[in-house]
């Protein structure tokens, strides 16, 4: 197992990177991510872990960025959802299915359909129906 990378961010909101000793952009974190590294993200000032909010942030610089139109029935979906997180709704699917999503590191961000999530929804409730 690789060892976590700690992103410091600073007041200013910049984000350095510990093991590299240099500053980082959100896709530059991205790009440690799908390489596979851990990260940990630590407030330089409070030292409270970041990591979850920094990467939501990430998630969204990266869909504002998107030239592709986004999925907006999959989000009404997870605002709707029992949690109205996206990682609740995730969550919930997983237990639905009894899987976990363990989506390999060469495969990335941009390969990952919401359609492919819609489609496990449609067959969800086409199989619920069914029994």
């Amino acid at each position: 197992m690789k060892d976590v990378r700690i992103i410091k961010r600073y007041q200013n909101r910049k984000l350095y990177d510990t093991f590299q000793s240099c500053y980082v952009t959100l896709e530059e974190i991205a790009q440690i991510i799908r390489e596979g590294h851990e990260i940990q993200v630590i407030d330089n000032k409070s030292k409270n872990d970041i990591t979850y909010m920094t990467q939501i942030q990430l998630l969204f610089d990266q869909e504002r960025k998107s030239l592709k139109p986004g999925n907006t029935e999959l989000l009404k979906r997870v605002i709707r959802s029992e949690e109205g997180t996206l990682t609740g709704y995730i969550g919930a699917l997983e237990g639905k299915l009894n899987l976990t999503f363990d989506i390999p590191a060469a495969v990335v961000a941009e390969d990952f359909k919401p359609a492919f999530v819609a489609g496990l929804n449609s067959s969800m409730e086409n199989s619920a129906t069914l029994n």
